[in-house]
């Protein structure tokens, strides 16, 4: 599996043969591929892979299919080509994705090589919740609608939630109803509806949505507008300030969490804003979300921040109460410690006797998302 974001190049190796399903037989953390000083170069990722030993498939984490790829596809000539005019899309990620596609693909020429979409999960969100309040020439002649990302993670942990509540998926006879919140770097929140994603809060692009570490979310897009017109802003300095200078690093000077809370717990003022700026808005999102769904049976919390921080877990669930949510202290603060034998995180819940919706942590892995997809469609 590859997994290319824009500081990192993931690679893991699956093998479906051991008695608890997926096992990672292999695995490589790089930096970055795509041409960037210090990144990764060919010579690190084939010795990555001749490492590995037999390959029998590769499935590659690609951010934007747009509209035509709702769907895990084998890639050829032509789907390279159309994955690459989806750019302007996602300037931050397509191209990271496509160099470690090309990359990958010419140490192991003959492998079969699928690409698995970050915006595929949401494909089957409904023209309600998809479709902007804009001129229908517009939507029409560009395809301005909500893509949603992080789909393959909010695929892997809603399915596993309801194995965890030991609840069928696919036509489900109550329909059960999970909020997902990927909460990392970036981060995204998905209403999921008897395994199918109803709503989400990323838009046209992944800038949309949650503050995120440097991306600032949702904003008034008159305010984007006046700094153009008034401030004579220009478009690509305010897509840099917007992607890389927003968020939690506009709001607290860092865009690590962890130095936000330890800085808002010693009584920096800045911090504090920034800690609940980012709360506010995710707890205005989970019920927008449960909204979406007429309730709310499970919440689940992953990526880098959902699954390592107790504080933001507790104060988001805090505000969460009037719809059934309630975490045991102990269980979400102790539960972090919570790993398996072969030192993967262990999945917990954190849910609070009584409380009326479950909750749980659930480690992100659309490694294991990307590998079902993958035989799925190579039979």
């Amino acid at each position: 599996m590859v997994n290319a974001g824009s500081s990192s190049l993931k690679l893991r190796v699956l093998d479906d043969t051991g008695a608890a399903g997926d096992e990672v037989t292999g695995q490589a953390d790089l930096p970055a591929v795509g041409g960037g000083d210090g990144d990764t170069d060919a010579k690190e990722i084939a010795a990555a892979i001749e490492s590995f030993g037999r390959v029998d498939a590769v499935g590659h984490r690609i951010v934007h299919g747009g509209t035509r790829y709702a769907a895990p596809v084998l890639v050829t000539k032509e789907v390279r080509r159309r994955l690459e005019s989806l750019t302007d899309l996602a300037p931050l990620h397509q191209p990271k994705s496509l160099a470690a596609l090309d990359a990958v693909t010419a140490v192991l020429p003959g492998v079969p090589a699928v690409a698995c979409f970050d915006t595929a999960f949401h494909a089957t969100i409904p023209d309600a919740a998809a479709t902007f309040a804009l001129p229908a020439e517009w939507r029409t002649r560009w395809t301005l609608r909500r893509y949603g990302f992080h789909g393959l993670s909010h695929a892997y942990v809603s399915r596993r939630a309801a194995e965890l509540v030991a609840h069928p998926v696919p036509d489900a006879p109550a329909g059960l109803r999970v909020v997902t919140c990927h909460l990392g770097a970036g981060a995204s929140l998905a209403a999921v509806h008897s395994g199918r994603s109803v709503d989400t809060t990323m838009g046209f692009t992944p800038l949309d949505g949650l503050v995120m570490a440097t991306r600032s979310g949702s904003v008034d897009p008159g305010l984007v507008l006046w700094l153009e017109e008034h401030a004579h802003m220009p478009p690509r300095e305010l897509a840099a300030a917007l992607e890389n200078r927003s968020g939690l690093a506009g709001l607290a000077g860092t865009g690590d969490m962890r130095e936000v809370l330890a800085r808002a717990t010693a009584g920096d003022q800045r911090a504090v804003l920034g800690r609940d700026v980012y709360l506010h808005r995710l707890r205005a999102s989970v019920a927008a979300m449960a909204a979406a769904m007429d309730g709310l049976d499970v919440l689940v919390f992953t990526g880098g921040v959902g699954e390592n921080s107790p504080e933001i877990r507790a104060r988001a669930a805090g505000g969460l109460a009037f719809l059934g949510v309630t975490v045991d202290e102990s269980r979400n603060t102790l539960g972090a410690d919570t790993s398996s034998a072969n030192g993967e995180r262990d999945d917990w819940e954190i849910t609070a006797p009584g409380a009326a919706a479950r909750t749980f942590v659930i480690a992100a892995r659309e490694d294991k998302r990307i590998a079902a997809e993958v035989r799925a469609l190579l039979g």
